[in-house]
C-alpha cells in the first residue's frame, strides 16, 4: 500500500511540474508535441481529436516529460515550416518562463497544501505566536539519534509521549519535555517505562540505560528531541500569510541545505548515507501515512519544494541547466550550437539516471 501511495504522490507532483511547462508553452504559442508521465518504454498513448499534443503513460514511473517543439533544436524547429511556433525561436524571456514554469508550479502546489493544512489543522510546534490557535497539543518526539537507546527500543519521530515511570505530577493536559528529561536523568540508568502513542495505538516500552552510555557526556539520555506539538488552525487570511511564510522558510532551508551538500561533495566531505532515493522516500511516505493524512499532505508539500529546488540546479538536462544555456546565449548574443546543447543535455540526463541507480542501490542495501 505504501508503494502505491508513493507512486500516486509522485504522479501528482510530476503532473503539476510538467503541467507548468505545458501550460506556459501553450500560452506562449509554442507547439507541444507530447505530454508523458513516466519514462519510456511506452505503455500506451492517445491523441485527442483536433489536438496537436499526444498524451502517454510510460513504464518507468520516476518522472515525466513534456516534448516541446524546438526545446531540443534541430533543422525543422530552427527553419522548418512550423518554426515560428518553435521554442528555440521564441524570445529568450519566454524561453526562461517556459523552463521555470514547472518549478513555479511545484512551489505554488506546495503553498496550496501548506495553506490548506493551516486551514484544517496542521501539526506545528507550540509557541507564543500560535498558542491561541493550537488544539490537542502533546509532547512529541521530533528527533531520534541513530544507534541510540531510543532508536534501539523502537521509538520514532512523531511518537507522542504519554507517560514516563517515576514522574510524580498532577493530572495535566500533556507532559512537558523538562519532566521527561528529569525523570530519565533521575533514573540513574535504572530500568524505566515510557508509554507512547503512535497513530491510534498506545504502547509501553521498557528502556534500560547505564549513565556512562548516555548520549550526552556525563549525563543519562536516551537520544531523543522533544517538543510540544499540536494542530494549529488559522482563519483564511492568517492561513494564507502563514502558508506563504512557511513555504518561503522551507524553500530557504532546502536551498541552503542543498548548497552545503554540493559544496561538501566537491570538497569530498559529503555524507551520501543521508541521501534518499525512491526506495528511501517510500519508507518516509509510509511513516508519514501512518501518522495521518495531514502529515502525508505536509510531506508531499516538502517533496514538491525539494523537486523545485533540485530542478533549478544549473546542471545539464535539468531546468536550471537549460535556463543557464539561455542566459549564456543572451550574454554572447548568439545561439549555442544545437549539437553542443543536445550532446551536453544527453550526457547530463545519463548522469542523472546513473545517480538515481546508485542512490536506489544504496537505499536497498540499507534494508539488509
Amino acid at each position: 500500500m505504501t508503494v502505491i501511495i508513493f507512486l500516486i504522490i509522485l504522479a501528482i507532483l510530476v503532473l503539476v511540474h510538467e503541467f507548468g511547462h505545458f501550460i506556459a508553452a501553450k500560452k506562449s504559442g509554442i507547439r507541444v508535441d507530447e505530454f508523458g508521465i513516466g519514462f519510456p518504454p511506452k505503455l500506451f498513448s492517445w491523441k485527442p481529436k483536433k489536438s496537436e499534443t499526444r498524451y502517454s503513460i510510460n513504464m518507468i514511473p520516476f518522472g515525466g516529460y513534456v516534448k516541446i517543439f524546438g526545446e531540443t533544436p534541430d533543422g525543422e524547429s530552427i527553419s522548418g515550416p512550423d518554426s515560428k511556433r518553435s521554442f528555440v525561436n521564441r524570445p529568450r524571456y519566454i524561453q526562461v518562463w517556459v523552463l521555470a514554469a514547472g518549478v513555479i508550479f511545484n512551489i505554488i502546489f506546495a503553498w496550496l497544501l501548506i495553506t490548506t493544512g493551516f486551514l484544517v489543522g496542521l501539526p506545528t510546534i507550540v509557541d507564543d505566536s500560535n498558542i491561541e490557535y493550537i488544539r490537542d497539543a502533546e509532547l512529541t518526539i521530533t528527533q531520534v539519534l541513530p544507534e541510540s537507546p531510543a532508536e534501539l527500543s523502537g521509538l520514532k519521530v512523531g511518537d507522542r509521549i504519554l507517560d514516563v515511570s517515576g514522574i510524580k505530577r498532577e493530572q495535566l493536559p500533556s507532559l512537558t519535555g523538562d519532566e521527561v528529561s528529569n525523570a530519565i536523568a533521575d533514573s540513574d540508568g535504572e530500568e524505566f517505562t515510557l508509554t507512547y502513542r503512535r497513530g491510534a495505538t498506545n504502547a509501553p516500552i521498557t528502556i534500560s540505560l547505564i549513565a556512562e552510555e548516555g548520549i550526552i557526556e556525563n549525563d543519562v539520555a536516551i537520544g531523543i528531541g522533544m517538543d510540544q506539538i499540536g494542530l494549529v488552525r488559522y482563519p483564511l487570511s492568517r492561513a494564507v500569510i502563514e502558508g506563504t511564510k512557511t513555504t518561503g522558510n522551507l524553500l530557504l532551508a532546502i536551498t541552503v541545505g542543498l548548497t552545503d551538500f554540493i559544496v561538501d561533495t566537491v570538497s569530498g566531505n559529503a555524507d551520501f548515507s543521508e541521501v534518499s532515493g525512491p526506495v528511501g522516500i517510500v519508507g518516509l511516505v509510509g511513516e508519514a501515512s501512518d501518522l495521518g493524512l495531514i502529515y502525508l499532505l505536509s510531506f508531499t508539500a516538502l517533496i514538491s519544494l525539494h523537486l523545485a529546488v533540485l530542478n533549478l540546479i544549473p546542471f545539464p538536462a535539468l531546468d536550471g541547466g537549460r535556463i543557464l544555456f539561455v542566459i549564456i546565449e543572451a550574454i554572447i548574443r548568439r545561439p549555442i550550437n544545437p549539437r553542443i546543447q543536445n550532446w551536453v543535455n544527453g550526457i547530463g540526463f545519463a548522469l542523472l539516471i546513473l545517480l538515481m541507480v546508485i542512490v536506489t542501490y544504496k537505499d536497498i542495501a540499507k534494508l539488509f
